[in-house]
């Protein structure tokens, strides 16, 4: 019995310690099993921010390729000048429409193939398994339900594609037909320009190569690209006013590094030396590549010489104001150009050692250089202005203080209704006048800008303009300026609550509200006249009017005015082409029409008992100012193309307005432009001093007639 008790604890204490074992063994695993489950966690964390940081160094090596694509681009301007086509009149040098490109598109979605969702009946052995034929039969079920499934989706793709594609295909083929339309009008005026050349034309010379200069659409951005011609037919010498990129186009951030250790980005600054040359260098090849544009597209050997004068568009340090800044001149012959390797040379040293061009050493610091003459003889003129306007006594508004023209353009709206008040010269924050619309239902806050400019306005201050309206909260932004404005900015100021008032604008409105002001010195007073037909005042005297006996009309330059010497301006409008008409309005003194009356066209040929009168052709009028009422201050004259169709001013082939009064004949001959199918060609109006005026005008709107009559308050619904 001992001996069966005996055996029993053995057991037992067997038992136990087979426990106590595995209990060690179990807790050993665990622990093994938490120390590899720490381990992978490890690794997973090392693993992660290892990718992480691979992660962050991948981006910031690409933000470092983007600047060094950049700087190529920078410095591959003048190769990419060289390498694209030059100028051709066969359609105003633009590049023809491309062929519809469908893109991803085109691809159509591939549809599912039933080969591939068939699942093979089992075989040998397996097939007589009584499971094996319910199992098959399940699969080939699910298979054609995904079959169906995927086909359908397929199918719904598809179709979306199709209607996507055909969507694309009609919008690329309003794009396509409005560039047709465009390339044709611009090939029509290019055609027209190219006849003037070839019939020796002076002025023709200045616009071709105007065109030249600026028909390129391949420039880095942030170029402006921008340029004016002046043409001296004596010497055979064309002088060019170029608008240079600013220094901020050199990207002042070397490279970009991700330091591990702390977890950033940093940006390696470019060394500024560098910098500096490298922007000196880009101004080297605009100058090269413009210069080699105008030779290239002289193909008749006008061009005798060309000079060039790069500008830059900045903020002067000394007084914080804008302003122009001449960076680089240069004037070389036809011949030594001729014989540049223009792909080989290293632009700076080509520019000023073998073409003898100046420029600054300092560009980024307010460094000039002394400017290439306009005219042979070498005494420097300014820019052209879009009108030799000199109009009335007063201050010369290009030589007037700025602090001066900013209280005149504020009393200017200040007399028009505004409440007004100028900025301080420091912290405007590109505001020269704070106005107010006191009008309760359409008034609010109004931001004015004034610019002093000799040449074009660039498209750069308006869209300046408009982030500084929006930055100020107003609801209107003004840019007044003595110079005018290119296609680019009023383009971009359409359909925007900007308003662009341009120097022969300006002087009207001045004059209107009793303010002096001209542009440029005061004229010259003319000999005595031993008759004149009609008297005169003294300001009507300086304006050079033709009046011989064989009615030779004088020409007037956009924004040109002269008083009137009688009471009965006859007007018509002669062209070939596309069919065009004649509209007037009767406006008052804020440039609108008082009632539906004022608005003269074919369906309404008299406003005011016959004071204006539009014939039964719909090209000539008749304007009787001595029998407007003093309500009326302005008659608007403009030429406006068939509404139901989608003609320009560029279908027009030599447009012409003829004016005539008293002993006075004069002619305007409007621009051909592609962009606009209704033109205010002149006007009409009261000067408070001079009485009855005519200025030419040569504004128009894209929109046509609806356009100009809602702009001037006719209701258009």
């Amino acid at each position: 019995m001992w001996s069966v008790l005996a055996e029993a604890q053995r057991e037992q204490h067997r038992r136990a310690e087979a426990q106590r074992r595995a209990a060690a063994a179990a807790q050993r695993e665990n622990e093994r099993a938490q120390r590899e489950a720490q381990r992978a966690a490890a690794r997973g964390e090392r693993e992660a921010l290892k990718a992480y940081q691979q992660g962050r160094e991948s981006d910031a090596a690409r933000r470092s390729a983007e600047l060094d694509a950049r700087v190529a681009e920078l410095r591959g301007v003048l190769a990419t000048g060289l390498a694209g086509p030059g100028f051709s009149t066969a359609a105003g040098g633009r590049p023809a429409v491309p062929p519809f490109d469908p893109g991803p598109l085109g691809v159509p979605v591939p549809m599912p193939d039933q080969n591939w969702y068939l699942v093979p009946p089992p075989t040998g052995p397996q097939a007589y398994h009584p499971g094996a034929r319910r199992q098959w039969e399940e699969q080939s079920a699910q298979a054609r339900a995904a079959f169906e499934r995927d086909w359908q989706a397929a199918w719904a793709a598809e179709q979306q594609r199709q209607y996507r594609l055909a969507e694309y295909r009609a919008q690329y083929e309003a794009w396509a037909a409005e560039r047709h339309r465009l390339l044709a009008g611009q090939a029509a005026q290019a055609g027209r320009l190219a006849a003037r050349l070839r019939a020796g034309e002076a002025a023709a010379v200045a616009e071709y190569f105007e065109a030249v200069v600026d028909w390129r659409e391949d420039w880095p951005d942030g170029f402006p690209a921008d340029g004016e011609t002046s043409w001296d037919a004596s010497a055979r010498r064309l002088v060019v006013r170029w608008e240079l990129p600013p220094y901020e186009v050199v990207p002042p951030v070397g490279r970009y590094r991700y330091v591990r250790s702390e977890d950033r980005e940093d940006e390696v600054a470019r060394p500024v030396g560098q910098r500096r040359e490298l922007y000196r260098e880009v101004l080297a090849q605009c100058a090269l590549r413009v210069l080699a544009e105008v030779f290239r597209a002289d193909a008749d050997g006008l061009l005798a010489s060309v000079g060039l004068n790069g500008v830059v568009v900045a903020t002067d340090p000394a007084t914080g104001r804008e302003g122009e800044r001449c960076l680089l001149a240069v004037e070389v012959d036809r011949e030594v150009f001729a014989g540049l390797a223009l792909d080989r040379v290293a632009p700076l040293d080509c520019l000023v050692d073998a073409l003898g061009g100046r420029i600054a050493a300092r560009p980024d610091k307010g460094g000039t250089v002394a400017e290439v003459p306009t005219s042979a003889a070498g005494a420097p003129s300014p820019a052209p202005v879009p009108s030799p306007v000199v109009d009335g006594e007063g201050p010369d508004l290009f030589e007037m203080d700025p602090l001066e023209f900013e209280e005149l353009i504020a009393e200017l709206f200040r007399r028009r209704g505004l409440r007004t008040s100028t900025t301080a010269r420091s912290g405007d924050e590109g505001v020269d006048v704070l106005a107010e619309d006191p009008d309760p239902i359409t008034g609010g806050k109004i931001v004015i800008q004034a610019k002093r400019y000799r040449k074009t306005v660039p498209p750069s201050a308006v869209r300046d303009l408009e982030s500084t309206m929006r930055r100020q909260g107003a609801n209107r932004g003004i840019l007044v300026t003595t110079a005018g404005f290119g296609p680019g900015s009023r383009k971009h100021a359409e359909g925007q609550p900007l308003t662009l008032v341009d120097g022969p604008m300006l002087l009207a409105l001045l004059h209107e509200q009793g303010l002096p002001g001209r542009l440029g010195p005061a004229p010259a007073p003319a000999p005595a006249m031993a008759s004149a037909p009609a008297p005169v005042t003294a300001a009507a005297a300086a304006i050079p009017v033709q009046r011989s006996a064989s009615a030779v009309a004088v020409e007037l330059a956009p924004g040109q005015n002269l008083v009137l010497p009688g009471e009965e301006v006859r007007v018509r409008f002669r062209s070939g082409g596309a069919e065009a008409d004649l509209t007037l309005l009767l406006l008052d003194a804020d440039g609108r029409v008082r009632r539906d009356e004022d608005f003269v066209f074919y369906h309404q040929p008299t406003a005011e008992d016959g004071a204006v009168t539009l014939r039964p052709d719909d090209r000539s009028a008749t304007v009787r100012t001595g029998r407007l009422p003093d309500a009326v201050r302005r008659v608007a004259i403009s030429v406006n193309l068939d509404a139901d169709g989608d003609g320009t001013c560029a279908d027009l082939v030599d447009p012409a307005v003829e004016l005539v009064c008293g002993g006075g004949h004069w002619v305007f001959r409007p621009p051909a432009d592609p962009a606009v199918s209704a033109m205010l060609v002149a006007e009409v109006y009261r000067h408070p001093a001079d009485g009855w005026k005519l200025r030419a005008v040569g504004q128009g709107w894209s929109d046509g007639l609806a356009g100009l009559a809602r702009d001037h308050g006719v209701d258009v619904a």
